[in-house]
């Protein structure tokens, strides 16, 4: 009796090591997206209230260089020399520090500054949005079934971090960058009591095509591939335009809580992706897809028609869910699908680096150029001056839905097969 409750209490004991390192790597995951939540999504209303406006374009466009060059000098060679936790860690104390300091600049009026400090602040934290990533994973091992489950407080950290600065009443305050700097600090101690995780490319030889997706070139041969990476791109400009000047947009509307608003979004995401198997299972891959890059312009077409019907930018916001789950998850779905093992991580690293290097940088650059030209000097007659920038990313969900439609032919079994032979 005294042996069996012994065996009994030592598989309830490995039971709950589990689930307490489940819940610990939830933590880790929630910690960094109210992080991130809690300042970028309204960066370009507190530029806007701080009289750095005609910056916005240029704040954005920069953070998306970040999330282009980051991985390759900082993420490539931190993964070879340090644990991961301790870099994540690292990362996030020196990014503490920039957070920390831009109000002053911000203060000064010191545009320029300010830019280069996001930059400076970007290429320290887009990397650990792959250690996020990849530290559960590790530590998950055999059970990784359950990372969906980890992985859903991804967005539902965004959309904590941005209530709870809404309810403070920073949405358009620089004390947002020293709320998301203590929280940046507390999640650099608390990654180092995460179990340790080594570096995992400890013993590989640092080689710059492995850094840029070389090896995964030869899947641009196939045009399914292709299409996809084009259509990202062009998708991802409507994301830059969103990210920059949906904040400010709907300062100009005349709402208040403009980071309370816009977390709408962010539980969007974590009820729509619960509806992916079931849609998948109706309509398939490519009609999921279209539908996500379809409602770009739809919600765009809801921001257009907005003046004196606030409530549409609101229902606008709230598709966010179905342009990012339907396009993003179910895209790097397909990629799982048909690309051979070996090229399955650079594959899936092309289309981050379309959707939040490229294509963002392209949209932000685009819609700053618009925003400086035609809506602030107009800024006066109300927020119908803001026609021309929404029109950018409902022409482009238009050409890209066609284009989707007309070049996109799926079959999975068939389309696996050539690229294992490309391979």
């Amino acid at each position: 009796m005294e042996i069996s409750a012994v065996m009994q209490a030592g598989e309830g004991a490995a039971a709950r090591r589990p689930r307490a390192i489940h819940i610990r790597l939830s933590a880790l995951i929630l910690l960094e997206f109210v992080v991130f939540g809690a300042w970028f999504a309204t960066l370009g209303l507190v530029l806007a209230t701080h009289g750095l406006a005609p910056f916005i374009g240029n704040a954005y466009f920069i953070s998306a260089v970040g999330a282009i060059v980051s991985p390759m000098l900082i993420g490539a060679v931190a993964d070879r020399f340090m644990s991961a936790q301790k870099v994540f860690a690292l990362l996030h104390f020196i990014g503490a520090g920039i957070l920390f300091s831009i109000p002053h600049f911000i203060a000064l009026g010191n545009g320029d500054v300010v830019v280069a400090m996001i930059f400076a602040y970007m290429m320290f934290f887009m990397p650990t949005l792959g250690l996020v990533i990849s530290i559960p994973l590790y530590h998950m091992q055999d059970r990784t079934h359950f990372f969906p489950y980890v992985r859903v407080f991804s967005p539902f950290g965004w959309f904590v971090g941005a209530i709870v600065v809404g309810a403070l009443g920073f949405s358009a305050s620089t004390n947002t960058f020293l709320f998301a700097g203590a929280i940046s600090l507390v999640l650099a101690a608390y990654a180092l009591t995460i179990p340790n995780t080594p570096p995992a490319l400890a013993n590989a030889r640092f080689d710059f095509g492995d850094i840029i997706g070389a090896k995964a070139f030869v899947l641009f041969r196939q045009r399914n591939f292709l299409v996809l990476m084009v259509c990202t791109f062009l998708t991802a400009i409507s994301l830059g335009v969103y990210n920059a000047f949906a904040s400010p947009y709907l300062g100009a509307l005349g709402i208040k809580n403009v980071s309370g608003v816009l977390a709408i979004g962010q539980f969007s995401e974590v009820v729509f992706v619960l509806t992916i198997p079931f849609v998948l299972a109706r309509i398939g891959m490519k009609w999921a897809i279209l539908a996500g890059m379809a409602m770009w312009g739809i919600r765009f077409g809801l921001f257009m028609l907005a003046p004196g019907h606030v409530a549409l930018a609101v229902v606008a916001v709230g598709l966010h869910g179905i342009c990012n789950d339907f396009f993003l998850i179910v895209a790097a779905m397909y990629i799982d699908r048909v690309t051979p093992p070996a090229l399955k991580a650079q594959a899936q690293g092309f289309l981050v680096l379309m959707l939040s290097g490229v294509g963002g940088a392209v949209g932000a650059k685009v819609g700053g150029y618009i925003f400086v030209n035609q809506i602030i000097p107009n800024m006066a007659k109300g927020p119908a001056v803001w026609a021309p920038l929404w029109m950018v990313p409902v022409v482009v969900a238009i050409f890209v839905s066609i284009m989707w439609v007309i070049f996109f032919k799926y079959d999975r079994r068939q389309e696996a097969a050539d690229m294992r032979r490309a391979a």
